[in-house]
């Protein structure tokens, strides 16, 4: 059974937001439903970006039940480990090791943090994917109108 533009609407996409300031010195918010990929939209506030993005996120449901298109499903609560395995250069491991015996912690807590500042995990700041792309397109559909 196929569902209802309601419905998906209904589910507990993820919606991203951040503050973006594009090269003209423009600041906004720009929201992202990372579920959808394009879904994105913008607004003066984080408030006013929801909004407009829950109204992209309607038509973007639209057309694609309308093209047969496969919706993905929110990624919803997904159980993490805290646990992976990552293969990298011996060089590299023998920077971080040193790196780490520098700053008199393991090599765990060190890539522990330079991870999470890579991801600004913990500060409050979630970069979203092509977010000055997406002011910039939009300024640019509007200047177009």
């Amino acid at each position: 059974m196929t569902r209802r533009i309601e419905e998906y609407l209904e589910l507990p996409y993820t919606l991203v937001v951040v503050h973006d300031v594009d090269e003209e010195g423009n600041a906004g918010w720009v929201a992202e439903v990372e579920e959808l990929p394009g879904c994105v939209s913008q607004g003066a506030s984080p408030e006013e970006a929801v909004e407009r993005v829950r109204e992209a996120m309607r038509d973007w449901i639209a057309v694609a039940l309308e093209d047969g298109v496969e919706i993905p499903e929110p990624h919803g609560d997904i159980d993490y480990s805290g646990r992976f395995l990552v293969r990298v250069p011996a060089s590299l491991h023998a920077d971080l090791a040193r790196s780490a015996d520098r700053e008199g912690v393991s090599l765990n807590q060190f890539v522990t943090s330079a991870l999470a500042g890579a991801v600004g995990w913990r500060s409050g700041v979630r970069r979203s994917r092509g977010a000055s792309r997406s002011r910039r397109s939009a300024r640019q559909a509007s200047a177009r109108r």
